[in-house]
């Protein structure tokens, strides 16, 4: 009788992805079908956990079938990162008119993602004491130690690693292998390969315009091909997001939100208020917050439905370069950068705020200015280099808490409510990116500014 359930449930998510489908051929906005696979999405999820129950046999075989639909899109988007991200940044710099350009433009990008994250720790720091969070409140389970058990397993690898060690780690020595994603900071270690070879054309074009010719000529052809695929992909989106947030409802820990509450409601304070710095900045460099947040919306949506800023790498591109009018280069840079540097949600806000809440256990005054100041500057030191998937924000609570002599495994007290929580992160670190990359261009002069007015640029887009 199960199987009968199951099948049900499959033909219900394949009856909306009809409807979909049915919603592009009628020429709907890309924008809308984003926001109904999001809004049908809830409702399924909503319909599967209140008919079986969170952990049930029947909602787990069914979350299985509906994770070929919404993870699988989430494998296809990873597996056009590396591509696109090395012919993108390829192709930006031998465009380039000066290679000087190329350092500016780093400077700013990293700048703002960097600077962005030590805001974001202030914000987390305040919304913290707002809620007067405290570890000691919170009852911990055997899920809550054993998930502290395996944060203090994880401690060695990071305390093992000094700063220049980090540092050191963004330097691939293998490109075959970071093109894998094996390490944490493989994206930045294959940004700075496709850097170097950018900039190898640049000095072949001198000495030997001949060959740099064919070799512009080749990548130009793979950057053709491999945007089309992108194109491909992304239209896959309303149906990605229709299964991961349907998937991500129905197997939501409604007890652990409800026990832990006060720390959700946080969090989101915190991450609501970062997200309004952000359109205050979009406004304090002369560009309309409301036009900027109605291009990003659809890409946000997806961030925090999949949890991978890696993943979302080639929408925050399209977004940046069609709808916003950033230079290419930079939204190239700017959206594989703020993958793994300066999370504002990851390596940000959460640290911050899991700082606060552990340093009263060890007898800590968390508001006192050195500690403040403490927590500030190390935030922002180890906000290079968090991996942009989920975990990462576990990645740069070890490295933060570690830093600061604070118990790590207390930072396990919040598993019931990890993910819900993570997806409010992910949006955030994402929106970041995309700032970083808008101001940046702002910055540089290099922001098409009749684009970015264009209310049909986010059509034009994706009319995927």
């Amino acid at each position: 009788m199960s199987l009968v359930y199951v099948l049900l449930n499959i033909a219900l998510l394949l009856g909306i992805i009809a409807l979909l489908i049915f919603m592009q051929k009628k020429h709907f906005s890309f924008s809308k079908r984003v926001f109904a696979g999001l809004g049908l999405g809830i409702v399924l999820g909503a319909i599967l956990q209140t008919a079986y129950g969170t952990g049930s046999d029947i909602l787990n075989e069914t979350t299985e079938w509906y994770n070929v639909v919404g993870r699988g899109y989430i494998r296809l988007l990873m597996m056009i990162v590396v591509p696109l991200v090395m012919v993108s940044i390829i192709q930006s710099i031998i465009n380039l008119e000066k290679s000087s350009e190329l350092g500016k433009m780093a400077a700013w990008i990293i700048g703002i993602l960097v600077s962005t994250a030590m805001i974001a720790a202030l914000v987390g720091i305040g919304s913290a004491a707002l809620f007067d969070l405290n570890a000691n409140q919170i009852e911990a389970g055997q899920a809550e130690n054993d998930r502290g058990a395996l944060l203090e397993s994880r401690l060695g690898d990071v305390e093992d690693l000094s700063t220049p060690e980090k540092i050191l780690s963004f330097i691939p020595s293998n490109i075959f292998l970071d093109m894998t994603g094996d390490r944490p900071t493989s994206t930045i270690a294959v940004v700075i390969f496709s850097i170097i070879v950018g900039v190898a054309v640049l000095g072949v074009r001198r000495k030997h315009p001949v060959h740099a010719e064919m070799f512009t000529r080749i990548v130009n052809a793979v950057y053709a091909v491999v945007m089309r695929i992108v194109t491909m992909v992304l239209r896959l989106t309303p149906f990605g997001i229709l299964a991961l947030i349907a998937t991500t409802v129905a197997n939501t820990d409604i007890g652990g939100i409800i026990e832990l509450g006060k720390f959700v409601i946080a969090s989101y304070v915190a991450l609501f208020v970062m997200f309004i710095i952000h359109l205050v900045l979009v406004g304090v460099f002369g560009l309309n917050p409301m036009m900027y947040l109605k291009k990003v919306l659809p890409v946000l949506s997806f961030a925090f439905t999949s949890r991978s800023s890696a993943g979302t790498i080639p929408l925050t591109i399209q977004a940046q370069k069609n709808s916003l009018g950033v230079d290419q280069g930079i939204a190239n840079m700017s959206a594989s950068f703020g993958a793994t540097i300066g999370q504002n949600g990851c390596a940000g806000i959460y640290p911050a705020m899991l700082a606060v809440m552990i340093a009263p256990t060890v007898g800590i005054d968390p508001l006192t200015p050195g500690f403040i100041l403490q927590l500030v500057l190390i935030i922002g030191i180890s906000s290079f280099g968090v991996a942009g998937v989920g975990g990462g924000a576990t990645f740069a609570a070890l490295i933060v808490l570690s830093s600061m002599n604070l118990p790590v495994a207390l930072a396990g007290l919040l598993i019931s409510i990890e993910a819900l929580i993570d997806m409010g992160r992910t949006a955030l670190n994402v929106n970041d990116s995309i700032l970083s990359g808008t101001l940046s261009s702002r910055i540089l002069g290099k922001l098409n500014i009749k684009t970015f007015h264009d209310k049909t640029a986010i059509e034009k887009d994706t009319s995927l």
